[in-house]
């Protein structure tokens, strides 16, 4: 394969309920569905609260599954909880052993790696990071298999969280700590990339669409399909607005474009936090 185009989806917080979301979510469906991708991928927050509603893995699950177009899948904080910060205060919701298996029993795999157009795509479970489980271990374990036979071959990284804000030894702060990969897993991330020809990262959580590059890698960060965040909840770090990313891959290089599906609406999250009060 010559060209691999890839459609990045995230933060589309599906569920049977919150109809305003599911129609952002069809709008992106039929710009898929026109434009025909190799592949769609959803970067987390799959489900609206994964963590208690295994109903809302199983419904955001079935909208993926009619897409014309094969899909995969990262896990995002309300689909198996988030992960501990150094600062800060601990996750209401903790990642667990038991929501992993559930995303991976309803949703498809927490991590993977293939090949394409003559890159290699690795995919991470950025939750479970800092967390001790037994499948933090295991993930690290698996990445340093994959990365140790590249091959030469440009790399392309996709997750949940961003990895940082501008810089990798960026300090946390209590108040946004939860918004990036944390430490000390970042470094070792970082670390274990550094040793392959790593062009990209693309990521989702921040509901903010952002695009930089730092020493050589940029750095792709995925709008949500379903709400933005307010100013006064949230500060202004990208563009405020939802959407969606396409990528087209060729050998040793590629494009990136940011692009907002026909149909596709602005919902502010203090209009969906009203819609649910009124539920």
């Amino acid at each position: 394969m010559s060209e691999f185009r890839l459609t990045q989806i995230s933060d589309t917080h599906l569920a049977r309920i919150r109809p305003t979301l599911i129609a952002n979510f069809e709008a992106v469906a039929e710009h898929i569905d026109a434009t025909r991708p190799e592949l769609v991928l959803n970067s987390g927050d799959v489900a609206f609260d994964g963590p208690n509603s295994r109903a809302d893995l199983e419904f955001a699950k079935s909208l993926h599954a009619a897409l014309p177009v094969d899909c995969r899948y990262l896990p995002g904080n309300h689909d198996i909880g988030d992960n501990p910060t150094a600062v800060g205060t601990p996750p209401t919701e903790p990642a667990t052993e038991e929501n992993c298996d559930a995303f991976r029993a309803i949703v498809g795999e927490d991590r993977w790696c293939f090949e394409a157009a003559g890159w290699r795509f690795i995919g991470l479970n950025s939750l479970i990071m800092n967390t001790g489980l037994d499948s933090e271990a295991e993930q690290f374990d698996w990445l340093a298999s994959q990365l140790g036979n590249v091959n030469g071959k440009p790399v392309a990284l996709f997750l949940h969280k961003p990895l940082f804000l501008n810089l990798p030894d960026d300090a946390e702060l209590a108040e946004t700590a939860i918004r990036y990969v944390p430490q000390p897993a970042r470094c070792r991330l970082i670390e274990m990339f550094g040793a392959v020809d790593w062009r990209l990262v693309g990521s989702g959580h921040v509901h903010q669409r952002r695009d930089f590059t730092h020493r050589g890698v940029r750095h792709v960060w995925a709008p949500s399909v379903g709400f933005m965040i307010p100013d006064h909840m949230q500060d202004v770090i990208g563009i405020k607005e939802t959407g969606i990313v396409e990528y087209r891959f060729r050998p040793d290089s590629f494009e990136v474009r940011h692009v907002r599906a026909k149909g596709q609406v602005d919902i502010s999250l203090d209009a969906l936090l009203a819609e649910m009060a009124a539920d």
